[in-house]
């Protein structure tokens, strides 16, 4: 009986449903995540009677035909991008991205990734480093005597001396813009990787190229709707029961062929 399998398949989908949804909530508190979307798309069909077939003599066609479902698969896991409100914070070295854009930070590996944290650090270098310690691209290092710094939109960052009465530039940050941002790969620690989807970073200045700019003194929160999230949770759970009742009636169907007499 096919629907026994077409049910498996609904039952599995929704499983998997529920695994992207409840990583969303688990990651609330995380800068700069958006949440994810499964996505499914129907199995082949088997075709009992093809539409347009001549139906008799006459040369009647069928309408319609007749074609069987076999179920559901999944097809991705999609980003939903959506920017999350930003949050002020005591700390110099904390920079949201105000519109489109990532940070480019650099590996042990030496490749590239690209974040939208921006709850930087410094190591005892001055170097500006992400959580992880990775640095930023391109480097920039505080000096150890620097009183202040300061952070502008365009992201140049200026070091402020106790001697000093005006701030000395010590670098810019740049900006990675892609053409299709759902495309990059997540490697956790809010970092992602470039690929063929995504297509090749596009870096440029905060400000141009689409590009958004930079709030010192601000994060970005995380961009999950939590009623959205529960009232999805409910939905794949019903969802779920659904189909498990499908495979009870096809149970019960097979249970009554094997007590005929």
């Amino acid at each position: 009986m096919r629907a026994l399998k077409i049910a498996a398949t609904g039952m599995s989908a929704q499983q998997m449903r529920v695994e992207v949804i409840s990583n969303n909530p688990a990651n609330m508190s995380t800068t700069g995540y958006n949440a994810r979307r499964a996505e499914f798309a129907d199995l082949h069909y088997q075709q009992m009677s093809r539409a347009g077939t001549i139906n008799a003599s006459d040369g009647t066609v069928l309408p319609t035909g007749v074609q069987l479902g076999l179920g559901v698969r999944s097809s991705s896991i999609s980003v939903y991008l959506a920017q999350g409100s930003l949050s002020a914070t005591s700390s110099d070295l904390d920079v949201a991205i105000d519109g489109r854009g990532y940070l480019e930070v650099t590996l042990p590996s030496g490749a590239s990734a690209y974040t939208r944290d921006g709850s930087l650090k410094r190591t005892g270098e001055g170097v500006i480093v992400t959580n992880d310690g990775y640095p930023v691209v391109p480097e920039i290092v505080i000096p150890q005597d620097a009183r202040s710094i300061s952070i502008n939109g365009d992201g140049e960052v200026f070091a402020y001396f106790d001697q000093a009465a005006e701030g000395q530039l010590l670098g810019q940050f740049t900006l990675a813009g892609f053409t299709n941002a759902k495309g990059l790969e997540a490697m956790g620690s809010n970092l992602f990787l470039e690929t063929e989807a995504s297509g090749p970073s596009q870096v440029s200045v905060p400000g141009t190229d689409g590009l958004g700019t930079l709030r010192q003194g601000y994060l970005e929160d995380s961009s999950v709707d939590a009623v959205r999230e529960v009232t999805e949770l409910i939905e794949a759970q019903r969802v779920y029961e659904l189909n498990a009742k499908v495979i009870t009636a096809a149970d019960q169907m097979l249970g009554a062929t094997t007590q005929i007499r």
